[in-house]
């Protein structure tokens, strides 16, 4: 049984603490990492592909400096389902922000219904055991 299984009722409150928030934290990072890395340079569409496949490699590498660190600190508290869960919740506000804010494009009421299904999902993964 791994720390985060050990003694948790469906629902219970996670305390706080370093391995429970850092992880958090360093997700949100990376993803900014990794989203200007595969998503930035659709602003910069006369560049040579080889060359912005060079910087977004660059950039991805930063990436991972922080997502497998956070993975393994996380695992201390959560289980690998819930650490790819959080990833992807993480992944839609982070490339929503980015979407709007740096490529200007608008989020629908598609977009709003498809998060929410998912953020469905990301619920019955922290919910526990049913």
């Amino acid at each position: 049984m791994l720390a985060h299984e050990a003694g948790r009722k469906p629902g219970a409150v996670v305390p706080i603490s370093i391995p429970h928030l850092a992880p958090v934290l360093m997700l949100v990072a990376s993803n900014v990492f990794m989203t200007l890395a595969w998503y930035g340079h659709l602003k910069f569409g006369a560049k040579p592909l080889w060359l912005v496949v060079i910087v977004s490699w660059g950039i991805a590498f930063f990436e991972y400096c922080l997502a497998v660190p956070a993975n393994r600190l996380g695992h201390q508290v959560y289980s690998a389902a819930e650490l790819k869960t959080m990833q992807e919740v993480i992944t839609l506000i982070v490339f929503a922000i980015f979407s709007v804010t740096f490529l200007g494009e608008k989020l629908t009421m598609n977009h709003a219904v498809g998060f929410a299904l998912i953020l469905g999902g990301a619920w019955f993964i922290f919910r526990g055991p049913l």
